[in-house]
């Protein structure tokens, strides 16, 4: 056996991740939001977007603290070099919207529509998501820390160097999805769906134990 090839064999690649390091903010008390517009080099301080058009806006190199999204249409939105701290919102509305260098701590998020989303090196830490819907998405390091997701839907996405660390999954959908290096070591998960779509997963030997059955029945194996 060539000892190298298997070491070789068994590197997983990890997100990419690049800081987002924002300094020199000008802070907006009460800002006038409107659809299409560029936002730059701005901060927000428990700003309330409920159910204002933002689509098609830009957001570069901006934070937002304890902003409120509910029901915001944030479809075709691009955020860039941005930091969201506190996010709330019950319904979350960015399908096809792009998201590069972005972070966002402690989100609190109820159905999160984010299908056919573009993702590039986004970290997620901690927080509480019940539904996040990436139908369709494209993925590229992406780190999730420290998480609960109860329904994180991947069908039909593709997911590279994507790494889920200390996560809680209910429900994992991964129905048609396209995966390279998506780590989920030490994330607990309840149900996994897709199973003809695991090619690319990383997983422990915990967690293949919980998987066999589900394994042997897509395959029509029985164990008796």
């Amino acid at each position: 056996m060539d000892k190298g090839r298997g070491t070789a064999a068994a590197k997983v690649a990890p997100p990419r991740l690049s800081a987002v390091e924002l300094q020199d903010l000008e802070e907006l008390q009460d800002p006038a939001f409107r659809r299409g517009d560029r936002y730059e080099n701005l901060r927000f301080n428990r700003a309330a977007l409920d159910g204002l058009d933002l689509g098609e806006a830009v957001f570069a190199e901006c934070r937002f603290d304890a902003a409120s999204f509910n029901e915001a249409q944030l479809r075709g939105t691009s955020f860039r070099d941005c930091i969201l701290a506190e996010a709330y919102a019950p319904v979350f509305q960015g399908a096809r919207s792009t998201w590069r260098d972005v972070e966002l701590r402690n989100p609190r998020l109820g159905s999160a529509e984010l299908y056919e989303s573009g993702w590039q090196s986004v970290r997620i830490e901690g927080g509480k998501l019940d539904y996040l819907n990436l139908r369709g998405a494209k993925l590229a390091d992406v780190l999730i820390s420290g998480c609960i997701i109860n329904e994180l839907d991947l069908g039909g996405a593709g997911a590279t160097r994507v790494r889920l660390e200390n996560c809680t999954v209910g429900s994992l959908d991964l129905t048609g999805a396209r995966l390279k290096d998506f780590d989920l070591r030490s994330t607990e998960f309840r149900r996994i769906s897709g199973l003809g779509s695991l090619s690319g997963l990383v997983i422990d030997e915990y967690q293949l134990g919980l998987l066999a059955p589900l394994i042997a029945a897509h395959l029509g194996v029985r164990v008796l």
